[in-house]
């Protein structure tokens, strides 16, 4: 299990990279977000909803209200123009930052 300090930095990316598919509400993010890392990351629903607020001010996602599937009124986010050239920067970024991690870890030598 990846522990909530190492992944607290990439939350923002991984909303955005969802909501890249499609507007989504909170709970199925979180559905999502387990699905795709299963058991090595569970994501806590105050770190979520805290996300796509921040992600909202920032002018990154917008909302609507709408209807779920299974007819309850949501909150759905979907990114905005801001939000798709944000998480362009974001996913460059996670690259460099790999590489420069992967470096050490792999033991390059100078």
């Amino acid at each position: 299990m990846i522990g909530a300090d190492a992944i607290r930095g990439y939350v923002d990316l991984m909303v955005l990279s969802l909501l890249r598919s499609g507007p989504s509400y909170a709970y199925e993010l979180a559905q999502r977000i387990s699905a795709v890392t299963g058991a090595d990351y569970a994501i806590k629903q105050t770190t979520l909803y805290s996300a796509v607020k921040r992600l909202e001010a920032s002018e990154l996602v917008s909302s609507f209200a709408n209807v779920s599937p299974s007819g309850k009124p949501r909150t759905y986010y979907q990114i905005t123009t801001a939000g798709i050239e944000h998480l362009h920067q974001k996913v460059a970024e996670w690259h460099r930052t790999k590489s420069v991690v992967d470096r050490f870890i792999e033991g390059v030598e100078l």
